[in-house]
């Protein structure tokens, strides 16, 4: 490819990009101000407040800290 070749690229790629750009700020616009759909129902997961039991934690590693019976590096 020629340095005209990737100009005219970068150019055509700038360009769709500026007109993705202007068309999500108008759908912006388009919504603002309008309330935000409520949640689908049907979607939703209960979560209990209940504890959970221990024993399901029993394999695991602390995240970002590792395994409990091997040394960092």
């Amino acid at each position: 490819m020629s340095l005209h070749d990737d100009l005219t690229a970068v150019r055509r790629n700038l360009d769709e990009l500026t007109r993705k750009v202007e068309r999500l700020e108008q759908q912006a616009a388009a919504t603002r101000g309008k309330p935000a759909p409520a949640p689908d129902p049907s979607r939703m997961v209960t979560v209990p407040d209940t504890p959970y039991d221990s024993a399901l934690w029993t394999d695991s590693d602390d995240e970002g800290l590792g395994a409990r019976d091997r040394r960092a590096p």
